[in-house]
């Protein structure tokens, strides 16, 4: 099942983060291997932001690799644009993302 962890303000960030990140992982010809996700797992790990590229040649349909690969990386579907995809996994240990303090203001 897929996770839904983040709320709107956050996935709002992390959408602005993602514009200037290139794409990372390559989903191609084979689809979702256990060794993509293995890779994938690595890396989100270590940059916690991850853009993904779906390439013309892979057999599954966009929105549907994308989905596939965030569920098998127990990661947050951040967004899909295109071919493109953006998921997020918050490492715990070494955080390199810190959101925005969401303070409200007070209207006089």
């Amino acid at each position: 099942m897929l996770k839904n962890t983040l709320n709107t303000k956050q996935r709002c960030y992390l959408r602005s983060l993602g514009m200037t990140e290139d794409p990372v992982i390559n989903i191609g010809k084979e689809g979702i291997t256990p060794s993509l996700v293995l890779g994938a797992n690595d890396v989100i790990t270590k940059r916690e932001l991850v853009k993904v590229n779906v390439l013309q040649n892979c057999p599954l349909e966009v929105k549907e690799a994308i989905t596939l690969l965030a569920e098998r990386s127990d990661c947050d579907l951040v967004q899909i644009i295109g071919r493109k995809g953006l998921l997020f996994r918050r490492n715990f240990k070494k955080p390199k993302i810190t959101f925005p303090n969401s303070k409200k203001r007070s209207h006089r």
